[in-house]
């Protein structure tokens, strides 16, 4: 009883001189003086928010990372479950922002042997994701659009279900929808999830063609609030001359658009709120591997492979989609020298 009295006089003489106590779970509040006023921190895996209470425990006011600081924190994914991670909490985080449009660029899982292609895509396959090496999906697939749609709709199916609100952490069913594919060749298709609350529905094309955007429209006009999603559209990020004269007005513009050029069918989305969530891309520049990042709140991100293919290093940001002479002189700014020069001792090793 003694205890008791003893705890019970602390925590009066506590209240008395501004002193907080919470939970093992919760933050400790202190105040130098005889006021209720506190400050309390959150700290949230991208943000870190300081909020002043006043003495009505209402938020006076909140600091957020800036552009730079999410930049400064990008980095790139090891392996293929760090990759959906990075991709579904970025979804998650622009979704909270009300981003509802949302597109997303990301490498795809290969088998490192390349032998064993297959096996990742088969539905009862037990294999180890942490060993998929990421590859960017271009030309070096063999097998076409259709081999790079195997490796992007489990992908898809992953990310998803990792962003999936659903209560209790349940993953929601995932329908595949064949039909927006009107030839059956193009690689294009459709995941649906299905929630237990039906708000938390999601609609996510994979390798949308330019021909899809009259799909992407009429989805996007039922969803509402929902999230509606594209994975790897099969249009590339940089123009053309075709791709420059369809961005135009007039005449011209229109004949662009209608020989091929995107500049009619990024207007459209565009229109639609469709927004950059994240983007993960690499190309190859000085015979080095180079990756491109960028979330829906940061700048670009460029990071050059290291000789011992182990790691990616940062050699600059920048505001806009770098080009490849901006790249390029990244590289020479670091004393980046050309690949071959460094494999046979001519140059320092990355």
């Amino acid at each position: 009883m003694m205890h008791y009295a003893f705890v019970l006089t602390l925590l009066l003489a506590s209240a008395e001189n501004g002193i907080a106590f919470s939970s093992p779970f919760q933050r400790f509040a202190f105040s130098s003086s005889m006021t209720t006023r506190q400050d309390s921190v959150s700290l949230t895996p991208d943000t870190l928010t300081v909020c002043h209470m006043s003495e009505s425990s209402q938020p006076e006011t909140a600091v957020k990372m800036t552009k730079k600081d999410v930049t400064d924190s990008l980095n790139i994914p090891t392996n293929f479950p760090e990759m959906v991670s990075q991709a579904a909490r970025a979804m998650n985080e622009a979704y909270d922002a009300g981003i509802t449009r949302q597109t997303i660029r990301v490498m795809l899982p290969r088998d490192p042997s390349s032998a064993d292609l297959g096996l990742y895509f088969e539905s009862d396959a037990k294999l180890d994701t942490q060993n998929l090496i990421l590859v960017p999906p271009d030309e070096t697939w063999q097998g076409g659009i259709m081999q790079l749609y195997r490796a992007a709709l489990p992908t898809c199916e992953e990310i998803l279900r990792k962003f999936s609100k659903a209560p209790g952490g349940v993953p929601p069913r995932v329908v595949e929808d064949r039909s927006v594919d009107a030839s059956g060749v193009d690689g294009v298709g459709l995941l649906m999830t299905e929630s237990t609350d039906p708000a938390d529905d999601v609609s996510c094309f994979i390798q949308p063609t330019q021909e899809t955007i009259d799909a992407i429209e009429n989805i996007s006009n039922q969803a509402g609030k929902r999230l509606v999603a594209q994975l790897n559209p099969q249009w590339r990020n940089i123009d053309d001359a075709l791709d420059s004269a369809s961005k135009q007005d007039g005449f011209m513009g229109k004949f662009a658009a209608f020989l091929g050029g995107k500049g009619n069918s990024l207007r459209r989305l565009e229109e639609l709120g469709f927004t950059d969530t994240f983007i993960l891309e690499g190309y190859v520049c000085k015979g080095g591997n180079i990756l491109l990042m960028k979330r829906f709140d940061s700048d670009w991100g460029v990071f050059a492979e290291n000789d011992s293919a182990d790691n990616f290093i940062r050699v600059g940001t920048i505001e806009v989609r770098p080009t490849y002479q901006e790249v390029d002189k990244m590289l020479d700014d670091n004393g980046i020298s050309l690949k071959y020069a460094r494999d046979i001792g001519l140059a320092p090793k990355l």
